[in-house]
């Protein structure tokens, strides 16, 4: 059995935090204000330590009660949803995907509008993490949307969404008017990507150049590496589909332009339970981000 105190007595600590008053708990719960202190110190009393310091007028949480209210309210928001998404109407749906970060922020959530608007009764739960997921034992994620790697494994379909193209970007004011751009990757500062599939060192072999020896400082994700090239701190090498924003805006150019050779390849991938993959959720939002993959930035 779960030991988890009792669920009026953790409502009742909830409410008072909040309001730092024992009032308006008990106004907020319907109950009396004496309702609210007793509750609270039994909690106590099963904590063995206080969890307010009382004052005239108000109470409050004790470095324990803030804690204990921080949880509670991460706790009772999810809950809250559970119960939202149970009372949905009965043609309404739930889509529960998990993305990587920087696919999340770059790519999927631009677009997202476009899909809640063409499908107003499916409602979308995303996450993000940069493991890939097994979805055989994450039964309640319906899509899983990996970089660089993907688990495969029996009844799961995996699609890849199309290569990417990686170089070297930077933000305009960096590179001087008429600047050689091998001269310009020699000096400039190289940012390390270093969950990237593609790695300086890949990228300078595959256009005959030598990878200059100097440190370079490093960021875990995509997002981070494009928006610190953008802020100008040194040239990034990453796909250009996350990129596609700051390319169309100006933010960042590519580093010689057509002169020095992609290096393209597949980076995302798309998992579904195979039992799953022709209900009608998981097919629109299938078809419907490959439709906006091949139209390029928003």
């Amino acid at each position: 059995m779960r030991k988890i105190p009792n669920f009026g007595r953790l409502r009742a600590f909830e409410a008072a935090a909040r309001h730092e008053s024992f009032a308006l708990a008990a106004s907020e719960l319907h109950l009396t204000p004496s309702a609210i202190s007793h509750q609270i110190r039994d909690l106590e009393a099963e904590f063995g330590q206080e969890l307010f310091v009382r004052r005239n007028r108000r109470v409050e949480p004790t470095p324990q009660g803030r804690r204990l209210l921080l949880g509670l309210t991460r706790v009772f928001d999810a809950l809250e949803a559970a119960c939202a998404e149970v009372s949905l109407p009965g043609n309404d749906q739930i889509l529960a995907l998990h993305c990587a970060p920087s696919f999340a922020v770059k790519v999927l959530g631009p677009r997202l509008p476009d899909f809640i608007k063409r499908y107003p009764q499916i409602t979308i739960r995303l996450t993000s993490g940069a493991d890939p997921l097994d979805l055989n034992m994450a039964r309640e994620i319906d899509i899983a949307i990996s970089y660089g790697s993907v688990r495969r494994s029996p009844g799961v379909e995996v699609l890849e969404l199309g290569d990417e193209e990686i170089m070297p970007m930077v933000a305009p004011h960096l590179l001087a008017q008429g600047e050689d751009p091998r001269g310009a990757l020699q000096t400039l500062t190289l940012i390390d990507s270093p969950l990237s599939q593609v790695s300086w060192t890949d990228w300078f072999s595959h256009n005959g150049m030598s990878l200059p020896q100097r440190p370079r400082p490093s960021f875990d994700r995509a997002a981070l590496v494009i928006s610190a090239a953008v802020d100008g701190m040194g040239v990034a090498l990453e796909s250009t589909r996350l990129a596609e924003r700051e390319l169309r805006r100006g933010e960042l150019v590519i580093v010689g332009g057509t002169q020095f050779e992609a290096i393209r390849l597949p980076m995302h991938f798309l998992s579904v339970r195979s039992a799953e993959s022709r209900s009608e959720r998981v097919q629109a939002f299938r078809e419907w981000l490959q439709e906006q993959l091949s139209q390029g930035p928003t």
